[in-house]
C-alpha cells in the first residue's frame, strides 16, 4: 500500500500515488460464510466489506466463538453491526448487563481478578466505583492537563526531531498517552517501558508476537495488578495528588476498596489509558499520509477544524472494536430474538461505518458533521471514562507535529495488531525532514 520514494520527499510515496479510499467495500463471501468469530476474519482485506454485507442483509448475526490456547471456547454470540441496534443495546444495561464478562470468550476466574474492575461490573456498584475516578477525568480536570500534555508532545518531538525518521507507534503515538496516565496514578518515569510492555501483553491476545499462552497473559496481569497493589500501599502510607490515592482512600457503601478491587481498576485504567489513545493517533497519522487534502484543511484552520477533525480521528480509528453485553431476558434487537444468557456483541467499526447515518462513511473527513460515532462508547453507564483526554491528547499531539514536522508522512506498510478487540497499529515508519 505504502512504499517507493518521491524526489524532494524523505522516503515519499511516487507522484501517482493516491489513498485508499473504499465508498463500497465489498466481498465475495455470502452472508452464511461470514465467520466474526474466526480470527482469520480480522486479517482479511475484506473486513469492511464483510460488515457492509451483514449490515444490509443480517445486521444481528450469530456466530461461534474463536478457539483460543488462552481462552476456553463459548456457546457462541450475537453480532450486533448497525448503529441504532448498538446503541439500544448500550443504553440498556437491565436488559443487557456487563456482569457476567465484556469480552466476546469467558474470561478464566484466575484472570478475571487481574482484568475485571468495573467494566465488568453492573448498578449499583458500578455506578459508585465509576464515581470513585470520574472526578479525574472530567473536562475540568483534564483542561488541568492541558501544560502537561502540551509539555510531553513537546518533548517527544524533540527527541526524534533531529533523526528524520522513526516508527511513529512506538516513538510518538504511544508515548504522551502512556506518559499522561503515568503521571496521573503516579507511576516514576522509569516504569513506564515496563508497563508499556504488560499493556502490550494484556491487549494483544491473538498475536502471537505479543501472548501465546494462557500463562503468559496470566504473567503480565499479575504483575501490572500487583504493582498496582504496591502503588495503592505506598500511597497509604505517604497519599499523593493522584488518582491512586484518591481510589485508595475512598469509600463505597463506608467501605474501603478490597485489594482485588484496587489491583484491577488499576490494571483498566494503565491498560485503556495508553492503549486506545495510541492506536487512535497512529490511524489518525497513517489518514493524513493518505489523505494529504485532509491534513491542508486541518492545518488552514487549525482552531476552527480541531473538534470536528478530532472526533473524525477517533470514528475512523475505533481503537476498541467490540464489547460484550449478556442478555438478562427474552428480548428483541434489530427484529432477531434473542433469549436469556446469551451473548450480545456490539461492533463499533461497523457502527461507525453505518450508511444510514454516516454520509459516504468510508470517506475521512476532518469537517465531518454531524459525527455521531461511537468509539467512546454507545452510551449508557459504561461511556469511556478519558474519552475527554483523549481527545485533548490527539489534538494537541497533531498541533505539534504539524507545527514542527510539516512533512511528517508514513513511508512503510503499517505493521497491524491481530486481534479482534483492538484496531492496533504495532509498528509504522515514518519519514520527515530533520529539525
Amino acid at each position: 500500500m505504502l512504499g517507493g520514494a518521491r524526489a524532494g520527499t524523505p522516503g515519499g510515496r511516487g507522484d501517482d500515488w493516491v489513498g485508499h479510499m473504499q465508498n463500497s467495500p465489498t466481498t465475495e463471501l455470502s452472508v452464511d460464510e461470514i465467520r466474526l468469530g474466526d480470527l482469520e476474519t480480522w486479517i482479511r482485506p475484506d473486513r469492511d466489506g464483510m460488515f457492509a454485507k451483514l449490515r444490509a442483509e443480517r445486521p444481528v448475526s450469530f456466530h461461534e466463538e474463536p478457539e483460543l490456547e488462552v481462552l476456553p471456547r463459548g456457546p457462541g454470540f450475537w453480532a450486533v453491526t448497525r448503529h441504532a441496534d448498538l446503541m439500544r443495546v448500550s443504553r440498556d444495561p437491565e436488559t443487557f448487563i456487563s456482569g457476567r464478562g465484556t469480552n466476546i470468550g469467558d474470561i478464566p476466574a484466575e484472570i478475571a481478578e487481574f482484568l475485571g474492575s468495573i467494566i465488568n461490573m453492573d448498578a449499583p456498584r458500578h455506578t459508585k466505583l465509576r464515581r470513585l475516578v470520574s472526578a479525574g477525568f472530567t473536562p475540568k480536570q483534564v483542561g488541568r492537563l492541558e501544560q502537561s500534555v502540551r509539555d510531553r508532545a513537546t518533548a517527544v518531538v524533540d527527541a526524534i526531531a533531529p533523526k528524520g525518521e522513526c516508527d511513529f507507534v512506538s516513538e510518538i503515538a504511544a508515548t504522551v498517552p502512556l506518559q499522561i496516565i503515568c503521571d496521573m496514578m503516579g507511576i516514576p518515569a522509569t516504569d513506564e517501558t515496563r508497563i508499556f510492555e504488560l499493556t502490550n501483553t494484556i491487549l494483544g491476545v491473538g498475536d502471537p508476537e505479543y501472548v501465546t499462552s494462557l500463562e503468559e497473559l496470566m504473567a503480565a496481569g499479575f504483575e501490572l495488578f500487583q504493582y498496582g497493589l504496591d502503588l495503592a500501599e505506598d500511597r497509604r502510607r505517604t497519599p499523593r495528588d493522584d488518582i491512586i490515592t484518591t481510589i485508595t482512600e475512598a469509600e463505597v457503601d463506608g467501605e474501603r476498596l478490597t485489594p482485588h478491587e484496587l489491583g484491577s481498576f488499576f490494571v483498566l485504567l494503565v491498560v485503556a489509558g495508553n492503549e486506545t489513545t495510541r492506536t487512535a493517533i497512529s490511524h489518525g497519522m497513517l489518514q493524513f499520509t493518505e489523505h494529504p487534502d485532509q491534513r491542508a484543511a486541518w492545518l488552514a484552520d487549525f482552531e476552527g477544524v480541531s473538534p470536528t477533525a478530532v472526533e473524525e480521528i477517533a470514528r475512523w480509528a475505533t481503537p476498541v472494536i467490540h464489547f460484550r453485553r449478556t442478555a438478562t431476558r427474552d428480548t428483541e434487537v434489530g427484529g432477531q430474538s434473542i433469549k436469556a444468557g446469551e451473548k450480545v456483541v456490539m461492533f463499533y467499526n461497523s457502527a461507525n461505518r453505518d450508511e444510514s447515518v454516516f454520509d459516504d462513511p468510508f470517506r475521512f473527513d476532518v469537517t465531518r458533521a454531524p459525527n455521531d460515532h461511537v468509539a467512546f462508547g454507545g452510551g449508557g453507564p459504561h461511556f469511556c471514562l478519558g474519552a475527554n483526554l483523549a481527545r485533548r491528547e490527539i489534538r494537541v499531539m497533531f498541533e505539534e507535529l504539524f507545527r514542527r514536522l510539516p512533512d511528517i508522512e508514513v513511508t512503510g506498510e503499517p505493521a497491524m495488531l491481530q486481534s479482534n478487540f483492538i484496531h492496533g497499529i504495532k509498528r509504522m515508519p515514518v519519514q520527515f525532514t530533520p529539525a
